[in-house]
């Protein structure tokens, strides 16, 4: 199972695109939301979650994605609840993964030092002792970033990658035509 959590004010493409991939990919894909099921978007989009990220087992998911938008991220930062859950599934082996500005709450949980990560131009300070990349994408071991929003088709690929294959990827690419 993977879990994109939704805060207030997440960045919207960095979620639905991720989401669509993923789905498309075959992986079973739900997203959690702080606080109820009804999160709008940094830019007003209002997402129906699956689930309350406060009422569901999260340290079950074999991923955990992390969606910027710094209203999104500010959410995040402030529920204990996720932030046990990322560090717990990272801790037993799973998937930590953030986009755009959400790479800083890894770095703020210690997830990224020593390991090669991306995240949103002017975010780098906020990255601890990670090695900073300008890539769309980046994998290291179990975590994985992403650059920003126009990076969400890249990072969607990548976490295909992690959870599946490079065969299933590019399956999913041509299938979205995206060259």
């Amino acid at each position: 199972m993977v879990y994109i959590i939704l805060g207030e004010g997440f960045e919207e493409a960095e979620a639905i695109v991720p989401c669509d991939l993923l789905r498309r990919a075959g992986v079973d894909v739900r997203y959690a939301g702080i606080g109820g099921r009804e999160i709008i978007g940094g830019h007003g989009i209002t997402v129906c979650a699956d689930c309350v990220a406060e009422e569901t087992d999260l340290t079950k998911a074999e991923m955990l994605v992390l969606p910027g938008g710094l209203g999104g991220v500010a959410s995040i930062q402030k529920s204990e609840t996720v932030l046990k859950a990322v560090r717990q599934v990272y801790e037993n082996g799973g998937y930590a993964a953030a986009i755009c500005a959400g790479p800083t709450v890894l770095a703020g949980l210690g997830i990224t030092d020593g390991k090669r990560a991306t995240c949103y131009p002017g975010c780098e300070a906020q990255m601890g002792s990670a090695v900073i990349c300008e890539e769309n994408a980046v994998i290291d071991g179990h975590v994985i970033t992403g650059r920003a929003p126009g990076a969400a088709f890249d990072f969607g690929l990548t976490l295909i990658r992690a959870l599946r294959d490079e065969k299933t990827a590019r399956q999913v690419a041509a299938g979205a035509v995206y060259c």
